[in-house]
């Protein structure tokens, strides 16, 4: 009894210490109050509008930040309180819908210190993280998860493929204490490991030994030629021969035409290069393995996790195709709220979607299939026209139009 009890008080105290550093929903323009656009020297960037898109669930709560000019950059960015995710775990959560069926352009979010200048923000912006998707053509559709580490931008070291339609997805990155990560879309695990092992932070803990090199009479070939095997007297024939099936033409004239020679064929005697058998290497010793020893230079970092501050987060991309909508933006330490709100996001929010998305198919091509009646009706009042009033003059009646 008192173990449950214990147990029950220690979920009630975490659940109470966790914390939601910032949670953002674009339901009304009250984003324009903390948002801030860049206007870095040189650069016109693309405008950010709140829009939910062609096809939603809930018109008022499914509204984000949206790209609306095509062929431009995009840099808008939002500071908050200060903190630390020292001892405990880091979850950067958001969405985003290419409803532009995007063919190049980023998609990903970035998280900032507060050394951030939100109005000079640029592609040149030191970040603490960047993360989402990333597509263009078929040969880029990524997951970018970059961590920096002592002033160096480090990509993951594996291919972590993103959703590549028209409707919402929620990009998960959860980093805790113990210096694992997860990645999640759609509220699903796709990808998890240790920062250690995926990312080149620390130098390997192991090298080859510099003082070692392979011996000289080291054999590693399982194989050698045969010494005793010889090549046969008769191997030798040429690839070519003339046909010796051929004739010279009875109009070939030898002054005028040169000698003639008979045509060249494969030779069906040509063996081609001689080669001796093989046999098992009596002296095979196996591939030769480097040995390896401690790298003097790797040292066990146990805060690789470790941001000492979080200010601010923003997007900083380019789009070919505008369209992408941003939203349900959270950064927290609660790994099972965050889990929370994707559940509701994907039972509602993109479930809405493609029932609408359904919709709006199958009365298009209702409309498209009413269209083609009606040009079909009018080609058979067309019709009606007969021969002798087109010879006669005798057409409709038509409105006349003084051009000039």
């Amino acid at each position: 009894m008192y173990l449950f009890y214990f147990f029950t008080i220690f979920a009630l105290t975490n659940q109470a210490l966790a914390e939601i550093f910032i949670e953002e929903k674009f339901t009304d323009d009250s984003w324009k109050e903390n948002w801030v656009q860049s206007e870095h020297e040189g650069q016109e960037y693309g405008k950010f509008v709140l829009s939910h898109g062609k096809f939603w669930n809930d018109e008022s709560l499914d509204k984000g930040l949206q790209t609306s000019q095509d062929a431009k950059f995009y840099a808008i960015s939002r500071k908050f309180d200060s903190f630390s995710n020292e001892n405990k775990p880091l979850v950067i959560q958001y969405s985003v819908k290419h409803e532009q069926n995007i063919d190049c352009g980023g998609g990903y979010i970035k998280v900032f210190d507060c050394s951030l200048n939100p109005k000079d923000l640029h592609g040149e912006t030191p970040y603490l993280m960047m993360f989402g998707p990333d597509i263009c053509g078929p040969g880029t559709k990524k997951v970018h998860v970059i961590l920096n580490y002592k002033g160096k931008n480090l990509m993951v070291n594996k291919n972590i493929r993103c959703k590549d339609d028209v409707f919402t997805h929620l990009y998960t990155l959860i980093i805790t204490p113990d210096n694992t990560y997860e990645v999640l879309i759609d509220n699903e695990k796709v990808e998890s490991g240790k920062l250690e092992e995926d990312w080149d932070f620390l130098p390997p803990k192991k090298i080859k030994d510099p003082s070692v090199s392979k011996p000289t009479d080291w054999e590693d070939e399982a194989t050698i030629p045969d010494p005793e095997d010889k090549k046969p007297a008769d191997w030798d024939k040429p690839e070519h021969i003339h046909d010796p099936e051929a004739a010279k033409p009875e109009d070939w004239d030898d002054e005028m035409d040169g000698e003639w020679e008979a045509p060249m064929i494969d030779n069906p005697e040509f063996k081609g290069e001689w080669k001796p058998k093989q046999i098992s290497n009596p002296n095979y010793k196996g591939p030769w393995v480097h040995p390896e020893i401690d790298n003097p230079e790797y040292s066990p970092d146990q805060n690789l996790y470790l941001k000492k501050e979080i200010c601010a987060v923003g997007f900083d991309l380019w789009q070919v195709k505008s369209g992408s909508i941003f939203d349900n933006i959270l950064i927290t330490d609660d790994v099972d709220y965050a889990k929370q709100v994707g559940k509701t996001i994907l039972e509602s929010t993109i479930e809405g979607e493609k029932k609408m998305k359904e919709k709006q198919e199958l009365e298009a091509k209702k409309d498209g299939e009413n269209e083609d009646t009606s040009k079909s009706d009018d080609s058979m009042d067309d019709s009606d026209i007969g021969g002798d009033d087109l010879l006669n003059n005798n057409l409709p009646d038509t409105e006349e139009h003084d051009e000039l």
